[in-house]
């Protein structure tokens, strides 16, 4: 084995992670990275070196490694950007915590999110999917379509599963985007703070007044014997509020501009739609929205030749691992008709993404109505003036303006 430990010199371990810019691709300089070989050393903004996995088959060995953990009150977990320096203060649920408590937790929601279920939403996603098309249809022959499609469809969908009143979805979308790219610690917690609050009275309304929402049931069926608490109910919220409509949104955005940018592909698709939930994995893989996966080592690890010490920081680069040339061909080019459900673009092993049925739901139906339905679509601008979000948060676009 090679212990090359944490002692390397930010000359031999490059900052991670950068920014993209062409928004469907690595950020320049990643694939030095991954030619170093499956795992090498990478610098965080703070100076610390953590091992980065660009290999396909070792990331998903150490996703499912019992000795690596997603426990971020490991003083040893890794901070990957300023705003997570306050990330111990605050226990997330799922993906802060391991195992008995990430399966307790995740025993609770499971029900809610299994393909049976993404399934039954189906139509209410075409409802969804149908107005927003008609009102940008009825407003002219142009809009910018992250506010008027991709965020409102994950937004309306998230909010009728769980419960919450989708007009409060600029105070909660506005905290989410605070949250995610804030620049300090101590804007994170504030716009986390805001956030919890909104949901305790949330909490607090639906104990006196009862709905049909997954939280609701989370109330009556948990809260009410000491299943669960108060405040790990509420990040419970918070973290299925965020993800559920932040995550796909960005995908819908990017997914449509990068078909518009393959023109070949998305004639492939109008072609065969049944092709779409293939395209929909294909999308996941190359797009890899999620990039920088945060784990810690909490015994040695040998693999691919090193040794990962206990209390050595891990990030797995899924926009890498995703592009392996051993796991997929002609990893650079995108394929509708390529079979890709082994990406790791909702992770791999117990923290696997609990919402992946619902996303690949909704991103079917979002993206196969919307180039049905307007046919000529097209961006509004140079592909270059597209507005990118920074690397070290979710990737996606900032807006996107289209017409037909």
């Amino acid at each position: 084995m090679t212990d090359t430990g944490t002692q390397s010199t930010s000359t031999s371990a490059p900052s991670f992670p950068s920014d993209r810019t062409c928004p469907y691709q690595p950020p320049a300089g990643y694939q030095d990275l991954a030619a170093r070989g499956p795992l090498t050393h990478v610098t965080l903004y703070d100076g610390r070196v953590v091992w980065l996995v660009t290999g396909h088959t070792e990331a998903r060995s150490l996703l499912t490694d019992p000795r690596v953990s997603s426990d971020r009150r490991n003083p040893a977990f890794p901070v990957f950007a300023p705003r997570a320096e306050d990330q111990a203060s605050v226990v997330v649920p799922l993906l802060g915590v391991d195992d008995p408590e990430h399966a307790r937790q995740r025993r609770m929601l499971i029900p809610r999110f299994t393909v049976k279920q993404a399934n039954a939403l189906r139509p209410r996603i075409q409802l969804v999917v149908d107005g927003l098309i008609d009102t940008m249809l009825a407003k002219g022959s142009s809009a910018e379509l992250v506010s008027a499609y991709s965020l409102p469809v994950p937004s309306m969908v998230i909010c009728s599963l769980l419960g919450v009143p989708y007009a409060d979805h600029d105070y909660f979308e506005g905290c989410s985007r605070r949250l995610l790219s804030a620049p300090t610690s101590a804007e994170a917690v504030a716009a986390r703070d805001d956030l919890r609050d909104y949901l305790h009275r949330l909490v607090a309304r639906k104990e006196a007044e009862p709905g049909d929402g997954l939280l609701d049931e989370l109330i009556a069926e948990r809260l009410g014997d000491g299943q669960v608490d108060r405040d790990e109910l509420v990040m419970m919220a918070l973290l299925l509020l965020i993800a559920g409509h932040e995550t796909t949104s960005n995908m819908i955005s990017l997914g449509v501009y990068t078909l518009l940018e393959h023109p070949e592909q998305l004639a492939a698709l109008r072609t065969d739609p049944g092709l779409m939930p293939t395209a929909v994995e294909e999308l996941l893989r190359f797009l890899s929205i999620a990039d920088g996966l945060v784990r810690v080592a909490t015994e040695d690890i040998g693999i691919a030749g090193h040794t990962v010490r206990a209390g050595d920081g891990i990030m797995i680069s899924t926009s890498l691992v995703n592009r392996d040339a051993a796991a997929y061909p002609g990893p650079d080019a995108l394929d509708v008709g390529r079979s890709a459900r082994h990406h790791v673009a909702f992770g791999y092993g117990v923290h696997q993404c609990l919402g992946q049925n619902l996303a690949r739901a909704e991103m079917e139906i979002a993206l196969g109505t919307l180039f049905t339905r307007i046919p000529d679509l097209h961006l509004a601008v140079a592909p270059g003036e597209v507005s990118v979000k920074p690397g070290d948060t979710l990737q996606g676009l900032h807006a996107l303006p289209v017409a037909w």
